[in-house]
């Protein structure tokens, strides 16, 4: 077995997630009182939110890229980055190192291939919709990507940020993203990406007329797949 050396804390309600999965499927496939091999750096993520408001990405990536060095020292093979929107400085961690960066895009976009859909909609933090660097790797990978309009972009951010982050799961919350929901379906899409770790709180597959690709269970599951081959 491989160790997996998550870089954590963004937030650590997503991170929460991630453990838990990894080590139930990795007993689910090995059997007895297996777990995973870990070691995880969880960084404080209130000093990534300020650097992302501050469009300081230089800086976040030194910090992650320490995280990644630190990880790399203690033993890991395989880096498990735990959070979307920092994929955006994805190339200064794979930089930084000597071991294989898991890139959430990568495995997310071989999953929506695998169910035959070809165009899916965009749920995830502002720099997530509008920046480009996920939806143009999903585009490259084969996957037509759609976002929401604007109006919708800032709402959805402040939900990530202001509850799903705090561990704070609102009803009108999940109505309003069921709600962008159809719109993107009525607008073409054939199923949606939630592309950020914490959203997968808030919406279920059966919440949703589309089919719903949970970023951090698919990239979580590709990490178990890692560490066992």
């Amino acid at each position: 077995m491989k160790t997996l050396g998550i870089i954590g804390g963004m937030s650590a309600e997503s991170t929460v997630l991630y453990y838990q999965i990894i080590n139930r499927e990795t007993n689910a496939r090995l059997g007895s009182n297996h777990s995973a091999d870990i070691l995880m750096h969880s960084v404080d993520f209130e000093k990534i939110v300020a650097l992302q408001k501050a469009g300081d990405w230089a800086a976040a990536g030194a910090l992650l890229a320490e995280s990644a060095r630190k990880l790399e020292s203690m033993g890991a093979d395989v880096l498990v980055l735990a959070t979307n929107t920092m994929h955006k400085i994805a190339h200064v961690i794979e930089q930084a190192v000597d071991i294989p960066l898991l890139h959430v895009v990568d495995a997310t976009a071989e999953t929506v291939k695998a169910r035959g859909v070809k165009r899916v909609g965009l749920l995830g933090t502002r720099f997530t919709m509008s920046d480009g660097f996920y939806s143009e790797r999903m585009v490259k990978l084969g996957v037509d990507v759609m976002v929401p309009s604007e109006k919708e972009q800032a709402e959805i951010h402040r939900i990530i940020f202001e509850e799903l982050c705090l561990g704070r799961v609102c009803a009108d919350s999940k109505s309003y993203y069921q709600q962008v929901v159809r719109r993107l379906q009525e607008s073409g899409a054939e199923g949606v990406v939630l592309g950020c770790t914490e959203v997968g709180l808030l919406l279920k597959e059966n919440d949703c007329p589309l089919p719903l690709f949970d970023s951090a269970q698919i990239h979580a599951l590709a990490a178990v797949d890692a560490a066992l081959s």
